[in-house]
């Protein structure tokens, strides 16, 4: 396994247990009555979807998919870094402005978590886009 593998892997996991503690916050605040931040839902759906599930399968696709072809110019491994770092930054950046935004939301905060959404958007279409030329075939041509 990757060192690039196991970065996608741990920190689904880290964005795991953070989306967990959060939901867990939100239920206790909210069955005991107290206020939890307006915008906790989008954070936490966040952490989990696209920090632990979207992070998760980058990793295991890194992983498991076939290597790319010895000829093929087209797949470039740097990008699969790019689109961690985007995803990773992105959904951090996310949350805890998401989280931010019930106390001030004032435009700079509004236009930084979009931006970090764009960033999200951004991983994943430069993973996918990397991984394109690994779906393929290990079969024989005709087997």
């Amino acid at each position: 396994m990757s060192p690039l593998v196991r970065r996608f892997l741990r920190t689904a996991i880290a964005f795991l247990a953070v989306g967990l503690a959060l939901g867990g916050w939100m239920l206790i605040a909210r069955e005991f009555g107290m206020r939890s931040p307006a915008r906790a839902a989008s954070a936490h759906t966040h952490l989990l979807l696209v920090g632990f599930v979207m992070m998760m399968i980058c990793g295991v696709a890194l992983w498991m998919f076939p290597r790319p072809a010895k000829e093929d110019a087209t797949y470039k491994p740097v990008r699969a870094e790019w689109a961690y770092w985007c995803l990773a930054v992105g959904t951090l950046v996310r949350a805890v402005l998401e989280l931010l935004a019930s106390v001030d939301a004032g435009l700079v905060v509004h236009a930084l978590i979009a931006g970090a959404g764009l960033l999200q958007v951004t991983g994943l279409l430069i993973f996918f886009w990397t991984m394109l030329p690994r779906i393929r075939s290990t079969l024989p041509p005709g087997g």
